[in-house]
């Protein structure tokens, strides 16, 4: 690979970056929103710097037709892996995979939660709500969660993948299902329902909570699929 291929291929993949981040928003199935202007500004950067070596190469500047090793044909797998393959947004494998559990805040204390009508909450304000000292929060409440169905052996879960700066460090928030039967696998659904208390009280260990649903409606996957 002589230079200015290497620079070439430079600025394919900062063209790629730029296009899943600035002209799209393809890179939320990656990252979380608030990296878009440092993903932005190293697409700019490696545009700049691979039309640079391009350039040099033209004018005939020394050494701009020297040979990098082999190796450096590595630089395009970025560029397949992202334009060809399109890599989605982490889903019901990955939830399968992730053998953690969130920690929710026993110590937290939330608001009460509004008489009649139905109240949005996130998978993570769902469960802290359930482990707090007080689960009274959700007593009677009907709420409804957003996310994708997972099934399992004994029913199905609807959940969503958090994560604290990229899809590498994701963690599946998960909350079991009961009264309706489950969803295509990975289907992204709104699930309206009410709480199931824990018989004994919340657990020491960690345990899913669990709602009765009364409503499942199938969605598109949310602009932001990661909580």
């Amino acid at each position: 690979m002589n230079r200015q291929t290497q620079g070439a291929l430079l600025a394919i993949l900062g063209a790629v970056l730029l296009t899943i981040s600035a002209f799209s928003t393809t890179y939320v199935n990656y990252v979380k929103p608030g990296f878009r202007p440092l993903l932005v500004g190293a697409g700019a950067v490696l545009v700049g710097l691979g039309l640079l070596s391009v350039a040099q190469g033209w004018l005939g500047r020394p050494g701009a037709h020297g040979h990098a090793p082999r190796v450096a044909w590595l630089l395009a797998a970025p560029v397949f892996a992202i334009a060809m393959i399109a890599p989605p947004a982490l889903g019901s494998f990955a939830a399968r995979l992730d053998d953690g559990a969130p920690a929710p805040s026993r110590t937290a204390n939330y608001g009460k939660l509004g008489r009649g009508g139905v109240t949005e909450l996130t998978l993570g304000e769902f469960i802290g709500r359930a482990y707090a000292p007080s689960g009274s929060s959700l007593t009677g409440r009907k709420v409804r969660l957003t996310g994708f169905a997972v099934p399992s052996k004994t029913g199905w879960y609807v959940t969503r993948m958090r994560i604290n700066c990229c899809a590498a460090d994701a963690m599946a928030l998960e909350v079991a299902v009961h009264g309706v039967p489950s969803p295509k696998e990975n289907t992204w659904v709104q699930v309206t329902g009410t709480w199931i208390p824990w018989k004994e009280g919340v657990p020491d260990d960690y345990e899913p909570p669990a709602l009765t649903a009364t409503d499942v409606t199938a969605i598109a996957q949310p602009a932001e699929p990661y909580e």
